[in-house]
């Protein structure tokens, strides 16, 4: 699923790529380059925007408004409206910086690139081929689990 989000919705931008989504996304764009990007390249417009919001669809666009606040009520209603997984699967995760598709690297091969505490305490690492940037199921594994949890719980009531 192809999403691009406003300016306005940062977080749920990184939260939709780590979940594997492709999803464009650029402080910089106005309303009517969100438009013609929804359009020509069918994406589904994500916006706290009501006025934008209301645009998108008169011109036949698939766009949400964006209501709740917290990210796991986000989460909640784009799963239920796009019938998105709230599962964590690595094997289809996108960087959340740069929206590339991470993959995993050896170990060995990051030694330098990252903290020798953080060698010494885990074994699994990806990296993005795009960025670069290393990542791993670090201290805040916990909390990104607790909020997919609480968006399931959310999306079960």
């Amino acid at each position: 699923m192809k999403f691009i989000i406003d300016g306005m919705l940062g977080k749920l931008t990184r939260w939709l790529r780590m979940l594997g989504h492709d999803v464009k996304y650029s402080r910089s764009l106005n309303d009517e380059q969100l438009i013609e990007i929804a359009k020509s390249e069918r994406r589904i417009l994500l916006t706290r925007d009501l006025e934008l919001y209301r645009q998108a669809t008169v011109q036949g666009i698939n766009a949400f408004f964006v209501e709740r606040t917290t990210e796991a009520k986000k989460l909640a209603d784009l799963a239920k409206r796009f019938s998105l997984k709230l599962e964590f699967d690595v094997t289809v995760s996108r960087c959340p910086k740069c929206n590339t598709r991470i993959k995993p690297i050896p170990k060995e091969k990051i030694i330098g690139k990252i903290h020798e505490t953080t060698a010494s305490y885990y074994d699994e690492f990806w990296e993005c081929p795009g960025c670069k940037q290393i990542y791993w199921q670090g201290a805040h594994w916990d909390r990104i689990q607790a909020t997919l949890s609480e968006a399931r719980e959310y999306l079960s009531k």
